[in-house]
């Protein structure tokens, strides 16, 4: 959401999303970064928004107010500092200094949006690149530009890079969100898109307006369903090993260590989202 959208700002406090993403580039003209700057931290450090994350999108390094960003959203009380245009683990060096020379606490994240074709085909390295990358972000439209690349509701132009950036998140641990969907008025075709982000492996889907958030989290969310198998499997599997045996077998289909894992995920997930409904709920 625009940093210099006050009303904006307020209104996030009571959205049922994960993550808050305070503005300060692409919706934000240059004459009102400066201010939209001083609302973001102000709004941050200011708090009240719950269990939410808050994140400030910064501007990039290459541009007049992207160290100024930096340096303001070091000691802001955000969770994490968003860098567009990231294409190598050298610009996030350079950000991580700047955070580090402005006094950063050692728990702000730093979350780099790939969004060119230079940052796809560098994904696994900048996601190497620190342990305080916390995630890697999909600008698809971008990237779609970037690639001359005209894509449908299939999105099939830009799967290839969708796929590299969860295999680059995969290997290193990070988070992985999938891009926007900028047709407000395609329903149908925003859900098809949290549906695929959410089979290729995407944690969850950046978005641009509030009534795209139950959508996503429908999308996103385990089901009812998924969430009691889940517990049937690790039931299962835990009989298996106190019987000392390595597979178990539930509704016909092999039990094994890998499926326990991925269903105790599904659990935490589920476990996490009730958590933070309920605390959300509360404030």
């Amino acid at each position: 959401m625009p940093a210099s959208n006050a009303r904006a700002l307020d209104k996030a406090r009571t959205l049922a999303a994960d993550v808050l993403i305070f503005d300060l580039e692409d919706a934000v003209a240059p004459d009102g970064k400066p201010g939209a700057r001083a609302m973001a931290c102000a709004a941050a450090a200011g708090g009240g928004y719950g269990r939410r994350e808050v994140v400030v999108r910064v501007n990039a390094l290459d541009t007049p107010w992207g160290a100024g960003d930096l340096a303001a959203v070091a000691t802001s009380g955000a969770h994490a500092a968003l860098l567009p245009k990231v294409e190598s683990p050298d610009v996030v060096a350079r950000a991580l200094d700047c955070l580090r020379d402005a006094g950063a606490p050692g728990r702000l994240a730093l979350w780099c949006m790939i969004e060119t074709p230079l940052g796809i085909l560098r994904a696994e390295e900048i996601a190497a690149a620190s342990p305080r990358v916390g995630a890697l972000v999909v600008g698809t439209s971008d990237l779609a530009k970037d690639l001359r690349a005209r894509p449908g509701r299939d999105r099939l132009p830009l799967l290839l890079s969708l796929e590299l950036v969860v295999l680059a998140a995969r290997a290193h641990d990070k988070a992985a969100l999938d891009g926007v969907h900028l047709d407000l008025g395609d329903d149908e075709g925003f859900v098809a898109a949290c549906r695929q982000g959410r089979e290729l492996g995407f944690d969850g889907k950046t978005l641009i307006h509030p009534k795209q958030i139950g959508p996503a989290n429908e999308a996103f969310m385990p089901s009812a369903a998924d969430v009691d198998r889940a517990r049937r499997v690790i039931a299962a599997h835990e009989r298996a090993v106190a019987a000392g045996q390595g597979v178990a077998v539930l509704d016909g289909q092999l039990v094994e260590n890998l499926h326990a894992e991925e269903a105790r995920r599904v659990v935490a997930l589920a476990d996490a989202i009730a958590e933070l409904t309920a605390a959300s709920a509360v404030t």
